[in-house]
């Protein structure tokens, strides 16, 4: 009797100093969402024509945001290291400075968007410039890779804080 009722005691003693510490914090931006699966984004990029005007769920760790408004992040996948953009639109949905690092998890629409040589160039000028450098277009060289971005437009993200 006294080993079940000390049994009982440590049990009770065990979950209540890991349960509260263990609460993870959940911060919704756009519209919340359910979802069963959650695709790779290595899989979803190698897999692109499949994909593009589909609603999909991906996740990874936030890499950067948007310094202006808030209004796009990179995700970067854990396992490949694959980064996407994930932009929303501007004031309706801004992703604080704060959650860089964390997870996310992301349902939007795939896209695919391609730019002529001159575009890429505006496109790399306006990214330096929201982070407040100023280039030049001359000193833009561009690779074939620039002329393709795989981008997903936000609906919804959860963002992810584990406790301190």
């Amino acid at each position: 009797m006294i080993s079940r009722i000390s049994f009982i005691l440590f049990s009770i003693i065990t979950f209540s100093c890991t349960s509260n510490n263990s609460k993870e914090s959940i911060d919704i931006y756009g519209n919340d969402f359910s979802y069963s699966s959650v695709e790779s984004i290595t899989y979803v990029i190698e897999n692109a024509n499949k994909f593009i005007g589909k609603e999909i769920v991906v996740e990874g760790q936030i890499m950067d945001i948007c310094p202006m408004k808030g209004c796009w992040m990179e995700i970067k996948e854990y396992d490949s290291g694959k980064v996407i953009r994930v932009k929303v639109q501007d004031d309706v949905i801004v992703f604080p400075q704060d959650a860089k690092n964390k997870k996310a998890i992301v349902n939007g629409i795939f896209n695919k968007i391609e730019f002529t040589e001159d575009q890429a160039k505006k496109w790399k000028i306006h990214l330096a410039e929201e982070k407040g450098l100023k280039i030049s277009e001359k000193d833009i060289s561009i690779v074939s890779s620039d002329l393709v971005e795989y981008r997903i437009k936000g609906l919804g993200t959860k963002i992810i804080s584990k406790p301190n």
